[in-house]
Protein backbone atom coordinates (compact mmCIF):
# COMPACT_ATOMS: atom_id res chain seq x y z
CA UNK A 1 0.00 0.00 0.00
CA UNK A 2 1.54 3.47 -0.58
CA UNK A 3 2.02 6.45 1.40
CA UNK A 4 -0.90 8.04 -0.32
CA UNK A 5 -3.46 5.40 0.37
CA UNK A 6 -2.49 5.00 4.14
CA UNK A 7 -2.76 8.79 4.61
CA UNK A 8 -5.96 8.75 2.90
CA UNK A 9 -6.80 5.61 5.17
CA UNK A 10 -5.95 7.56 8.53
CA UNK A 11 -7.84 10.70 7.72
CA UNK A 12 -10.96 8.12 6.77
CA UNK A 13 -10.35 6.98 10.70
CA UNK A 14 -9.87 10.27 11.94
CA UNK A 15 -13.06 12.01 10.48
CA UNK A 16 -15.62 9.07 11.19
CA UNK A 17 -18.25 10.21 12.61
CA UNK A 18 -18.94 10.05 16.31
CA UNK A 19 -22.67 8.23 15.76
CA UNK A 20 -21.00 5.34 13.75
CA UNK A 21 -18.34 4.73 16.70
CA UNK A 22 -20.86 4.57 19.31
CA UNK A 23 -23.80 2.25 17.20
CA UNK A 24 -20.34 0.13 16.79
CA UNK A 25 -19.91 -0.01 20.81
CA UNK A 26 -23.07 -0.60 21.51
CA UNK A 27 -23.61 -3.48 18.61
CA UNK A 28 -20.15 -5.02 20.00
CA UNK A 29 -21.18 -4.68 23.52
CA UNK A 30 -24.72 -5.97 23.07
CA UNK A 31 -23.45 -8.88 21.48
CA UNK A 32 -21.16 -9.58 24.19
CA UNK A 33 -23.59 -9.18 26.84
CA UNK A 34 -25.43 -11.84 25.24
CA UNK A 35 -23.07 -14.18 26.77
CA UNK A 36 -24.35 -13.42 30.10
CA UNK A 37 -28.19 -14.18 29.54
CA UNK A 38 -27.50 -17.74 28.24
CA UNK A 39 -25.37 -17.59 32.02
CA UNK A 40 -28.97 -15.99 33.48
CA UNK A 41 -31.16 -18.57 31.61
CA UNK A 42 -28.79 -21.44 33.26
CA UNK A 43 -30.49 -21.02 36.70
CA UNK A 44 -33.53 -20.93 35.71
CA UNK A 45 -33.28 -24.02 33.42
CA UNK A 46 -34.15 -27.44 34.63
CA UNK A 47 -35.05 -29.24 31.09
CA UNK A 48 -33.57 -27.77 27.58
CA UNK A 49 -35.63 -26.80 24.85
CA UNK A 50 -34.15 -28.14 21.67
CA UNK A 51 -36.61 -27.39 19.33
CA UNK A 52 -36.10 -23.39 20.77
CA UNK A 53 -32.30 -24.05 20.58
CA UNK A 54 -32.11 -26.08 17.38
CA UNK A 55 -34.08 -22.63 15.84
CA UNK A 56 -31.61 -20.23 17.37
CA UNK A 57 -28.62 -21.60 16.21
CA UNK A 58 -29.82 -22.30 13.01
CA UNK A 59 -30.83 -18.69 12.63
CA UNK A 60 -27.53 -17.77 13.61
CA UNK A 61 -25.53 -19.96 11.34
CA UNK A 62 -27.79 -18.85 8.50
CA UNK A 63 -26.97 -15.39 9.12
CA UNK A 64 -23.57 -15.81 9.76
CA UNK A 65 -23.04 -17.61 6.62
CA UNK A 66 -24.92 -15.38 4.47
CA UNK A 67 -23.07 -12.11 5.71
CA UNK A 68 -19.56 -14.52 5.31
CA UNK A 69 -19.99 -15.10 2.07
CA UNK A 70 -21.92 -12.23 0.25
CA UNK A 71 -20.38 -8.83 2.44
CA UNK A 72 -17.35 -9.93 4.48
CA UNK A 73 -15.74 -12.35 1.65
CA UNK A 74 -17.06 -9.87 -1.28
CA UNK A 75 -15.41 -6.41 0.82
CA UNK A 76 -12.70 -7.79 2.02
CA UNK A 77 -12.08 -9.14 -1.97
CA UNK A 78 -12.34 -5.49 -3.44
CA UNK A 79 -10.11 -4.13 -0.57
CA UNK A 80 -7.10 -6.67 -1.55
CA UNK A 81 -7.69 -6.28 -5.30
CA UNK A 82 -7.60 -2.06 -4.84
CA UNK A 83 -4.12 -3.05 -3.26
CA UNK A 84 -2.66 -6.42 -4.82
CA UNK A 85 -4.44 -6.45 -8.16
CA UNK A 86 -7.17 -8.32 -9.45
CA UNK A 87 -5.91 -11.59 -9.71
CA UNK A 88 -3.88 -11.41 -6.40
CA UNK A 89 -6.30 -10.33 -4.61
CA UNK A 90 -8.90 -12.39 -5.78
CA UNK A 91 -6.66 -15.64 -4.82
CA UNK A 92 -5.58 -14.08 -1.05
CA UNK A 93 -8.52 -13.68 -0.28
CA UNK A 94 -10.29 -16.79 -1.10
CA UNK A 95 -7.18 -18.34 0.43
CA UNK A 96 -7.39 -16.64 3.56
CA UNK A 97 -11.26 -17.07 3.56
CA UNK A 98 -11.38 -21.02 3.32
CA UNK A 99 -8.18 -21.21 5.53
CA UNK A 100 -9.77 -19.73 8.23
CA UNK A 101 -12.61 -22.57 7.93
CA UNK A 102 -9.49 -24.71 7.78
CA UNK A 103 -7.92 -23.40 10.86
CA UNK A 104 -11.12 -23.37 13.00
CA UNK A 105 -12.01 -26.99 11.78
CA UNK A 106 -8.16 -27.76 13.55
CA UNK A 107 -8.91 -26.50 16.47
CA UNK A 108 -11.91 -27.94 17.09
CA UNK A 109 -10.80 -31.38 16.30
CA UNK A 110 -7.96 -30.81 18.69
CA UNK A 111 -9.81 -29.23 21.64
CA UNK A 112 -11.96 -32.27 23.83
CA UNK A 113 -15.88 -31.95 22.94
CA UNK A 114 -17.10 -31.53 26.22
CA UNK A 115 -14.95 -28.56 26.78
CA UNK A 116 -15.25 -27.15 23.46
CA UNK A 117 -17.38 -23.92 23.44
CA UNK A 118 -18.78 -24.84 19.98
CA UNK A 119 -19.91 -28.17 21.39
CA UNK A 120 -23.86 -27.37 22.05
CA UNK A 121 -24.53 -29.11 25.63
CA UNK A 122 -27.69 -29.97 26.64
CA UNK A 123 -28.81 -28.49 30.34
CA UNK A 124 -29.50 -32.67 31.34
CA UNK A 125 -26.42 -33.75 29.63
CA UNK A 126 -24.09 -31.38 32.12
CA UNK A 127 -26.25 -31.40 34.99
CA UNK A 128 -26.08 -35.21 35.48
CA UNK A 129 -22.65 -34.40 36.26
CA UNK A 130 -23.61 -32.90 39.99
CA UNK A 131 -21.72 -35.66 42.42
CA UNK A 132 -19.02 -34.40 44.68
CA UNK A 133 -16.59 -36.06 43.05
CA UNK A 134 -17.24 -34.75 39.72
CA UNK A 135 -17.16 -30.64 41.46
CA UNK A 136 -13.70 -30.15 40.89
CA UNK A 137 -13.80 -31.69 37.04
CA UNK A 138 -16.93 -28.92 36.28
CA UNK A 139 -15.29 -26.32 38.08
CA UNK A 140 -12.28 -27.02 35.50
CA UNK A 141 -14.59 -27.52 32.87
CA UNK A 142 -16.29 -23.99 33.08
CA UNK A 143 -13.48 -21.82 33.72
CA UNK A 144 -11.87 -23.33 30.75
CA UNK A 145 -14.69 -22.76 28.36
CA UNK A 146 -14.88 -19.26 30.05
CA UNK A 147 -10.87 -18.92 28.80
CA UNK A 148 -11.80 -20.27 25.45
CA UNK A 149 -14.48 -18.10 24.80
CA UNK A 150 -13.03 -15.04 26.28
CA UNK A 151 -9.96 -15.61 23.36
CA UNK A 152 -12.33 -15.93 20.56
CA UNK A 153 -14.64 -13.47 21.94
CA UNK A 154 -12.14 -10.74 21.36
CA UNK A 155 -11.96 -11.04 17.36
CA UNK A 156 -15.63 -11.55 17.22
CA UNK A 157 -16.05 -7.72 18.77
CA UNK A 158 -12.85 -6.37 16.20
CA UNK A 159 -15.07 -8.25 13.84
CA UNK A 160 -18.65 -6.28 14.92
CA UNK A 161 -16.86 -3.35 15.42
CA UNK A 162 -15.26 -3.42 12.38
CA UNK A 163 -17.78 -4.15 10.07
CA UNK A 164 -20.14 -1.29 11.64
CA UNK A 165 -17.96 1.71 10.30
CA UNK A 166 -17.92 0.08 7.30
CA UNK A 167 -21.19 -0.53 7.01
CA UNK A 168 -24.01 -0.06 9.96
CA UNK A 169 -26.55 -2.66 7.95
CA UNK A 170 -23.80 -5.34 8.32
CA UNK A 171 -22.67 -4.73 11.31
CA UNK A 172 -26.18 -5.09 12.92
CA UNK A 173 -26.31 -8.82 10.52
CA UNK A 174 -23.17 -9.97 12.38
CA UNK A 175 -23.83 -8.51 15.57
CA UNK A 176 -27.16 -10.51 16.04
CA UNK A 177 -25.64 -13.46 14.49
CA UNK A 178 -22.90 -13.35 17.37
CA UNK A 179 -25.37 -12.34 19.97
CA UNK A 180 -27.60 -15.45 19.32
CA UNK A 181 -24.87 -17.56 19.23
CA UNK A 182 -23.16 -16.54 22.21
CA UNK A 183 -26.70 -17.35 24.88
CA UNK A 184 -25.64 -21.42 24.68
CA UNK A 185 -21.79 -20.33 24.97
CA UNK A 186 -22.98 -18.47 28.33
CA UNK A 187 -24.80 -21.51 29.29
CA UNK A 188 -21.77 -23.69 28.63
CA UNK A 189 -20.23 -21.04 30.83
CA UNK A 190 -22.18 -20.54 34.21
CA UNK A 191 -24.06 -23.93 34.39
CA UNK A 192 -20.87 -26.34 34.99
CA UNK A 193 -19.84 -23.61 37.57
CA UNK A 194 -22.79 -23.17 39.18
CA UNK A 195 -23.09 -27.02 39.44
CA UNK A 196 -19.31 -27.23 40.85
CA UNK A 197 -19.65 -24.28 43.24
CA UNK A 198 -23.61 -23.42 43.96
CA UNK A 199 -23.13 -20.28 43.71
CA UNK A 200 -25.52 -18.02 40.93
CA UNK A 201 -22.89 -14.75 41.58
CA UNK A 202 -19.51 -16.51 40.68
CA UNK A 203 -21.05 -18.34 38.04
CA UNK A 204 -22.72 -15.60 36.36
CA UNK A 205 -19.01 -13.09 37.14
CA UNK A 206 -16.90 -15.31 35.05
CA UNK A 207 -19.91 -15.71 31.80
CA UNK A 208 -19.98 -11.84 32.13
CA UNK A 209 -16.24 -11.17 32.36
CA UNK A 210 -15.94 -13.34 28.73
CA UNK A 211 -18.73 -11.38 27.25
CA UNK A 212 -16.74 -8.04 28.08
CA UNK A 213 -14.03 -9.60 25.98
CA UNK A 214 -15.67 -8.75 22.77
CA UNK A 215 -16.15 -5.02 23.55
CA UNK A 216 -12.43 -4.89 24.37
CA UNK A 217 -11.81 -6.53 20.62
CA UNK A 218 -13.61 -3.35 19.69
CA UNK A 219 -11.56 -1.09 21.27
CA UNK A 220 -8.39 -2.96 20.05
CA UNK A 221 -10.32 -2.18 16.78
CA UNK A 222 -10.97 1.21 17.25
CA UNK A 223 -7.23 2.23 17.81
Amino acid sequence: MQSSDLKKLNENFTYMELDNVLIAFGLTLFAGLSTGIGGALAFFTKHTNKKALSIALGFSAGVMIYVSFVEILAEGRNYLIESLGLINGSWIAVAAFFGGILFIGIIDKLIPSYENPHEIHTVEEIGKHKHKKECKRLMRMGLFVALAITIHNIPEGFVTFASTIVDVKLGVGIAVAIAIHNIPEGIAVSFPIYCATNNKKKAFFYTFLSGLAEPLGALIGYF
